[in-house]
């Protein structure tokens, strides 16, 4: 492995150097390509603009690199993206960019990264990981968004883009079968009502049978089954103002991140209970064992609305969202087959928004955008024992309000034709409200009854400054200062319900500061993208699991730095080339109280922590964590290199097209446990390969892939309590065929 990752990096710098000599092969290539060909257009701030000229890192992925990966969710776009990790903790999808993310899911929580599709904010981490719609593009910014896309976006922001409806018909089918009885279909039609009224619809449908076997019983586990509508209406009232209407209903039946093994450590062993029977415990990545099934069940429903208009001094867009998510979980905390620990999670969130934004014309020196952001979401827990499925019984909850008030403005001057500052800042106002949690432990002894706790609220101002030096057309160097921050918590779900004291740790907002600097070079072809940076991280937000509940503390600071390189080279006319890598030096500075799981067989009898002693036996507890204090460990699932290296080849055969294309992911080694010592994931790469050749007439495609073609096993996540450590496997091998009819 470490083989291969020399190799790997040597070949990356190989592509970096050669696209820093870009100007030399794009002259040689002028008589074939014209001045802005294959220019990239990026929306990062908040304005259609050449990504050339956008001093943030950018990974942008376009309709041809997302079906090259065959990327199905957007949790797949990691694969292309160095430096984004997609993990999970049951039903809850948490992106990290640069070691920036978040291991908490509690009732009021909320991600580092921020997740846009078409402008409007997608803030609940159980719906983070969709499939994909009719996407023209990804683009993922990598560093704190605070000044233009505001809280919560310490790390960064991920924004998808899709295609409006169209007065022009036409329509699109596909479907793919695949290994493991998976069978996915997607269909699209857009046409136009009048002139100047169009209508889309799109549906989305998948099942499948999963991989693994449950050793308790011989079943196959992990059928799951999802399925999705969205529609549109646009409106034109004119040249200068139109009106898009939107409503999406998604419902999904997914079992796969709740099915675990048993996890091995390469310290302590096995992850079971102590007192789990060797027939309850299997640590085969094809395997799981449970007496219960698992289940992650959702029902979304999304409405919006999309007002532009053309004020003359300015464009203005206003964007208006209403959606509502409910859940249900049934979740394992030991990770075997003993049929204890079982919980189950109810879960619904109401969500409104409401953006205007204002962005001036092109063409002046100074070009600023400003703009005001309402945001609210009420979220409701219940925590019900699923020991006795199929009876389940309350036994808690919890449920938060948050709202966020927020004004921002960012402008660009150009100082010279060469020289550009920007600066820029938002100010936010976060409250969170009617708060409560559920137990039988309090008078009335009644789980439905709401135990109210305090308001909390606090204000932010986050500054960007920026400074950009354009010796060409063709290229760009910058300098950066951002700030970003996460919201306050009450850990409503968590330490406030700690007996005897029922006393809520003071959860504090996170806060990064930033420093960048990258090149940018874009003619004929070749793109590069070139960073380094610096992130001053404090007050880290982490995610300790005590007692059968999900604690929330301020417990870490943390120092990031790191390279960030992306090359795009198109060869010719039927051969391109993509290449990135990033290298992110992330650790915990100073780590106070770093929760660090131990078995209770490692106590002595009489300690008071060994299995045996009463208060270990009686809690049926088998790890508990030791608060430790760590000086300058690496922060957790974060990899110190990751790479991508893609490439298409088109040719003609038949009279159609054939396209050759495949993508290749390395990681290194990380740590998933929380402490960022434990529970480690070596080093692995992953290859997806694909094939598809389309007729004459462009109507019709046949396509052959292959995902982790060489069977590469590794783990996904690791999940932790104080009853047991389990483990979730990547997907075996996976192979299909798919056809699609455009019309």
């Amino acid at each position: 492995m470490k083989a291969f990752r020399f190799k790997l990096v040597a070949s990356v710098i190989s592509l970096s150097i050669a696209a820093a000599a870009a100007p030399a092969f794009a002259q040689a290539a002028d008589e074939i390509d014209g001045p802005d060909d294959g220019e990239i257009v990026v929306t990062a701030q908040r304005r259609s603009e050449k990504s050339v000229d956008v001093p943030i890192t950018i990974t942008a992925i376009n309709a041809s690199q997302l079906e090259t990966a065959n990327v199905q969710n957007l949790a797949d776009i990691s694969k292309l993206t160095p430096a984004l990790r997609f993990d999970n903790a049951g039903g809850w999808f948490q992106p990290t960019i640069r070691g920036v993310g978040t291991p908490v899911a509690t009732s009021g929580g909320g991600a580092n990264v921020g997740i846009y599709v078409d402008n409007f904010y997608s803030p609940n981490p159980l719906a983070a990981n969709f499939q994909l719609m009719k996407v023209q593009g990804v683009e993922v910014l990598k560093g704190p968004q605070g000044t233009l896309f505001g809280h919560n976006t310490t790390g960064g922001a991920i924004l998808v883009r899709t295609a409006d409806p169209s007065t022009e018909t036409g329509g699109q089918i596909k479907a793919s079968y695949g290994r493991f009885d998976e069978f996915k279909s997607q269909a699209y039609f857009t046409t136009g009502l009048t002139e100047s009224v169009a209508f889309d619809v799109e549906g989305m449908y998948s099942r499948g049978d999963g991989w693994l076997t449950n050793v308790v019983n011989g079943v196959r586990q992990g059928h799951y089954e999802n399925w999705s509508v969205r529609t549109g209406l646009k409106i034109n009232f004119s040249d200068s103002a139109s009106l898009l209407l939107r409503y999406q209903h998604a419902e999904t039946d997914d079992p796969t991140p709740a099915l675990t093994a048993t996890y091995r450590d390469p310290v302590f062993g096995s992850g079971a209970p102590w007192f789990a029977a060797p027939a309850d415990v299997t640590f085969d990545p094809d395997k799981i064992a449970s007496r219960h099934k698992q289940h992650i069940r959702s029902n979304t429903d999304i409405f919006q609305a999309t007002l532009k208009a053309d004020l003359g001094f300015a464009d203005m867009a206003s964007y208006t969202q209403y959606r509502t998510e409910k859940s249900d979980m049934s979740l394992t905390l030991s990770y075997n087959g003993t049929g204890i620990f079982e919980i189950g999670l109810p879960i619904e969130n109401k969500t409104w928004s409401q953006e205007v934004l204002f962005t001036s014309k092109p063409g002046t020196a100074l070009q600023w955008t400003a703009g005001v952001f309402a945001f609210g979401n009420k979220d409701t827990w219940q925590v019900l024992s699923d020991n006795a499925q199929p009876t389940r019984v309350r036994i808690g909850g919890s449920g938060t309000n948050t709202k966020t008030l927020a004004a921002f403005v960012d402008m660009t001057y150009e100082i010279s034709p060469q020289l550009f500052l920007t600066a820029g800042g938002r100010f936010s106002h976060d409250s969170v409200t009617g708060a409560y949690f559920n137990t039988f432990n309090l008078p009335p002894f009644d789980p439905t009854f709401k135990q109210p706790l305090g308001d909390i609220s606090s204000n932010h101002f986050t500054p960007r400054v920026v400074l950009r030096y354009k010796p060409n057309s063709t290229s760009s160097i910058y300098a950066s200062f951002t700030q970003g921050y996460k919201s306050a918590i009450i850990d409503a779900g968590g330490s406030c319900q700690n007996a005897p004291a029922y006393k809520c740790n003071d959860v504090a907002p996170e806060k990064i500061n930033a420093f960048e600097l990258g090149y940018k070079y874009s003619d004929r072809g070749v793109t590069v993208d070139l960073s380094a940076y610096y992130y001053d991280y404090k007050n880290l937000q982490v995610s300790a699991y005590l007692a059968g509940r999900a604690n929330i503390l301020n417990a870490a600071n943390s120092e990031i730095y790191g390279l960030d390189g992306q090359v795009s080279f198109r060869v010719s006319d039927s051969f391109t080339l993509n290449a990135g890598a990033a290298y992110t030096h992330a650790r915990y500075k100073q780590f106070n109280n770093a929760p660090v799981y131990t078995p209770c067989s490692a106590f002595p009898a009489g300690s008071g922590a060994n299995c045996l002693d009463a208060a270990v036996l009686n809690n049926g507890i088998t790890f508990l964590v030791i608060p430790t204090t760590l000086k300058n460990v690496t922060m957790q699932r974060t990899p110190e290199f990751t790479a991508t290296v893609g490439a298409r080849y088109s040719t003609q055969v038949a009279d159609g097209k054939l396209d050759l294309s495949g993508n290749l992911y390395y990681s290194s080694k990380f740590f998933f446990g929380p402490s960022g010592i434990q529970f480690p994931q070596e080093g692995y790469a992953t290859l997806a390969l694909r094939a598809a050749w389309t007729d004459p007439s462009d109507h019709l495609t046949f396509a052959v892939y292959g995902e982790n073609v060489t069977n590469k096993r590794y783990l996904t996540q690791v999940q932790y309590s104080n009853f047991g450590i389990g483990a979730n496997w990547s997907k075996p091998a996976s192979y299909g065929v798919e056809v699609g009819v455009k019309f």
